[in-house]
């Protein structure tokens, strides 16, 4: 008989497990010399109408780095991207029904492979600049917040960044990639100097094309340096 109650309350608590578990996803981009962050409008529940990050319910079958993935692509449209789970958020009050933990992930994306689309429980989804982000659902400025300061650690020690950028690239535009990402403003001979340094770039023997100002030589990643700065790390400081 207590077997059988302790089974019932086992079964009980499996049911209503997914119920309490989210996915939330920090999506961010580079475009036109700003970061910007993939955001999603509601189209139903309790904050219909209402701008938040693209995330959503885990379906009881499938484990959260799959639940990701679906609800990325079944909202915005994405797919095939990298995501890195960054932790749970399980403040008591973060949604205002019930107890709700979430999973953050986080991915860098090349805006100008993919086109957004937004479907499934999303009337919209667009990207906004990292400086302008309204005010969203829940604790999800709270968890942008933590991605961004992530992101920024991360940047220092590995190469991640730099996926953010086209093949073929100038030093200023990385530069001004790594003042985005870190909300600071570098010293253009310093980036230069430590950036080359590093030997991670090849110069191609290449300029911008169709620039209204002085053509500047196109670089590209040696994939080889890129590889071993991401498997043991390096110190990024300026």
């Amino acid at each position: 008989m207590v077997e059988n109650v302790e089974d019932k309350t086992a079964q009980k608590n499996e049911n209503s497990a997914m119920n309490a578990i989210t996915i939330d996803c920090v999506i961010f981009g580079f475009d036109k010399g700003s970061l910007e962050v993939l955001l999603v409008q509601h189209a139903e529940g309790i904050s219909k109408g209402k701008w938040g990050l693209p995330g959503g319910w885990i379906y009881k079958k499938e484990s959260t780095d799959n639940a990701a993935h679906r609800l990325l692509n079944e909202l915005t449209g994405l797919d095939n991207i990298y995501l890195e789970q960054l932790k749970a958020f399980g403040d008591p009050d973060r949604f205002p029904l019930r107890r709700v933990i979430t999973i953050g992930y986080y991915a860098l994306v090349k805006r100008e492979d993919y086109n957004i689309k937004a479907g499934f429980t999303a009337s919209d989804a667009k990207w906004y600049k990292i400086n302008n982000i309204p005010n969203l659902i829940y604790d999800h400025n709270e968890i942008l917040d933590y991605s961004l300061k992530h992101l920024r650690n991360k940047v220092r020690q590995t190469p991640i960044g730099f996926n953010l950028l086209p093949e073929k690239f100038t030093l200023l535009q990385l530069m001004r990639l790594y003042e985005e990402i870190l909300g600071i403003e570098m010293d253009k001979p310093n980036f230069r100097r430590k950036i080359l340094h590093m030997k991670l770039l090849d110069a191609l023997d290449e300029k911008q094309q169709d620039v209204s100002h002085r053509a500047a030589q196109l670089y590209k990643f040696d994939p080889e340096i890129y590889k071993k700065l991401t498997e043991k790390g390096f110190n990024f400081e300026f």
